[in-house]
């Protein structure tokens, strides 16, 4: 076990080693849509690469969700496999967020073994949720359209 000061600076040093490994901008909250972001998740039991959509107004958020949920066969045939659609997912402090992800299950943020295959992991499936956010992202951020 390691103290909180001892994960912190583990889970620092993951960060730099993927940002040394993968040196690159990733679209992350440049998404030109607020509270529509990419993310990066790792823990100790599983790593996965998310879209989160966090938008105040359920009304906003569902259609987002439900945009994204219209281009499922084609984000699933053409870029990532195995995806998983939450509409309704409640965060820890009690907001209820849309998100879609992708996991890796058995590997650890503790271990440093693990550290390239997640690293891996992360830059493959990132890399192609850009790919179809950069080909489908004027139809999802167009709320005028197919609402």
């Amino acid at each position: 076990m390691y103290s909180k000061e001892e994960n912190q600076r583990l889970k620092r040093e993951f960060w730099v080693a993927f940002s040394e490994k993968y040196p690159r901008k990733w679209v992350l909250y440049d998404t030109k849509i607020k509270d529509f972001s990419f993310k990066f998740y790792v823990d100790n039991k599983k790593a996965q690469v998310l879209i989160a959509i966090e938008n105040r107004t359920d009304e906003k958020r569902k259609i987002y969700f439900e945009k994204l949920e219209s281009l499922k066969t084609i984000l699933e045939d053409d870029f990532i496999k195995d995806l998983v659609f939450e509409k309704d997912f409640t965060l820890e402090n009690g907001k209820t967020i849309s998100q879609i992800w992708v996991e890796k299950l058995g590997v650890s943020v503790s271990n440093r073994t693990h550290w390239n295959e997640i690293f891996d992991f992360f830059n493959e499936k990132m890399h192609a949720l850009e790919i179809f956010y950069l080909e489908y992202g004027d139809y999802i951020r167009d709320l005028e359209m197919n609402t």
